[in-house]
């Protein structure tokens, strides 16, 4: 049955007929994430929540995912596939200025993958410069903001964190179960200094391909995380809408 909200899915009446006015675009990946979870997790989860959120908000599209991120750090294990920086920053910007050129300009970015957050940031502010009007919102790290909005101790180790660790192998096993190889499950908690950011390669903090503890992740503790992301993301459109998609100085008019 076609989606009456993305897009591919769409014909040019559907689109008519669907009265959209803002848009939900998935950012993802095509890497590894251990032994146990499939390459485009990233791509697959993010798109997962784009497409909830657009379930419980009238009138929002969303768009064809970006399925290919930054991945450089993370190719000494394969299969990965990475774009460079600068050229994701331009697919970003022309995705970005196609949709606000078509008549949408109210846009919430659902990131999937860490070496995407600085490509999003640069693309969404060099096309908020260009189009002043446009209501540009990215939540950048999702497996980072679910142990924000969860209870304390949702989550055995390492917060739930890591690169196909607890939290996202959980949320895997909710939407996607039979694409996991659970008995091959491993991953370590790197032990690194926390005073600076060190620019690691993946390969240096892991011999799995997997960071944090994926043993631990569950189903359950994967549909909570769902939940609440897609709960956070529908509140602050609807919030938003309320206020006009005014914030700040402008909300003040």
């Amino acid at each position: 049955m076609r989606e009456k909200y993305f897009h591919p899915h769409l014909t040019y009446t559907d689109f008519k007929e669907g009265k959209f006015d803002k848009a939900i675009l998935a950012v993802g990946s095509a890497e590894n994430h251990g032994f146990h979870l499939p390459f485009g997790t990233d791509t697959l989860v993010s798109l997962a929540i784009a497409e909830e959120v657009a379930k419980k908000v009238e009138g929002l599209l969303v768009l064809p995912p970006v399925t290919y991120g930054v991945s450089f750090h993370y190719d000494d294990f394969p299969f990965t596939l990475t774009l460079r920086p600068e050229v994701l920053v331009e697919v970003l910007k022309d995705i970005l200025d196609s949709s606000i050129r078509q008549g949408i300009n109210h846009i919430i970015i659902i990131n999937g993958h860490d070496g995407n957050i600085a490509p999003i940031e640069i693309a969404s502010r060099s096309i908020k410069v260009k189009h002043p009007d446009s209501f540009i919102a990215s939540l950048d790290a999702w497996w980072v903001k679910a142990g924000e909005l969860l209870p304390p101790h949702t989550f055995e180790v390492w917060e739930g964190l890591g690169h196909a660790g607890e939290g996202e192998t959980s949320i895997v096993l909710h939407l996607y179960p039979q694409l996991t190889r659970m008995e091959n499950a491993r991953g370590v908690v790197p032990d690194l200094p926390d005073n600076l950011d060190i620019k690691w390669k993946f390969s240096e903090i892991t011999p799995y391909g997997a960071t944090g503890d994926p043993t631990k992740g569950t189903p359950e503790k994967g549909e909570k995380m769902f939940k609440a992301l897609v709960d956070c993301v529908v509140k602050f459109i609807q919030e938003m809408e309320k206020a006009g998609w005014k914030y700040g100085e402008k909300a003040k008019l």
